[in-house]
């Protein structure tokens, strides 16, 4: 195996694992509704996740741990990512608060990041602010 399969290979990986992620935030206030399925779909395809991989992780998402990316706009990135699906359906609660924040922790923030780039996030996708080019406004 050379290193550039090594890479794609936890790379791919990674993605599954975010994917699952994504999953088991989608349902954890409940069956996954109409607006979520359509964002799992086009994170399915932004993160190459196959049709049979995407069932699977839908079926049983616990089965894949969470990967830490190494840097820390990857981390922000897939953090953004994890809030498009919490405000897919306009609503944030309790439960989604508490589990994104244990998402963070996974994916490598301190708790005090952790919680001001939720803040951040809750502003953004909450419509109370503007992101420019990475930088909220």
């Amino acid at each position: 195996m050379s290193i550039l399969d090594a890479y794609e290979s936890g790379e791919h990986k990674s993605n599954l694992a975010h994917f699952a992620a994504i999953v088991k935030l989608a349902s954890v206030d409940g069956p996954i509704n109409p607006q979520e399925k359509k964002v799992l779909e086009r994170f399915a395809f932004k993160l190459d996740v196959s049709e049979e991989d995407a069932k699977a992780i839908l079926k049983n998402p616990q089965k894949y741990p969470l990967i830490p990316p190494y840097t820390l706009e990857e981390r922000i990135e897939r953090l953004e990512d994890l809030f498009s699906m919490i405000y897919a359906d306009n609503e944030f609660d309790d439960e989604e608060r508490e589990l994104v924040f244990k998402y963070a922790i996974g994916l490598g923030f301190t708790s005090d990041r952790a919680q001001k780039e939720i803040e951040k996030c809750i502003k953004v996708f909450g419509g109370d602010t503007k992101l420019e080019d990475g930088n909220i406004v």
